[in-house]
């Protein structure tokens, strides 16, 4: 049982590490945000008066179209309307294809 934790933490250690490194990389290659939609509040967060935060990896190719999402993390009620805002975004365009780290925020509306 001890050994089966101690497996766990080194795992998780590394998955840690191995996010921490990916961030840094990405804050190094920012490009200029030039066309931003907003998110679509979802209904069903609207009835429940949720709130959340989706985090979503951005593939961006050289001409400064949104080309791949991953999600990195966040509530499921809010991802579907977090990927079709970013999937409408437009960067800078830049020589090489480079990743952003994208956090969008859902508070309830007014």
């Amino acid at each position: 049982m001890n050994r089966l934790i101690l497996v766990l933490l080194v795992l998780f250690a590394v998955e840690s590490s191995t996010v921490t490194a990916q961030d840094s990389e990405t804050s190094l290659l920012r490009r200029q945000l030039v066309h931003k939609v907003a998110p679509v509040y979802p209904d069903l967060a609207k009835r429940t008066h949720l709130s959340g935060v989706v985090k979503l990896q951005a593939t961006i190719a050289t001409n400064g179209s949104v080309t791949s999402i991953k999600v990195v993390g966040g509530n499921p009620v809010f991802v579907q309307a977090a990927q079709d805002a970013v999937a409408k975004w437009k960067y800078a365009p830049a020589p090489d294809e480079t990743n952003a780290l994208v956090e969008l925020d859902f508070h309830t509306p007014n």
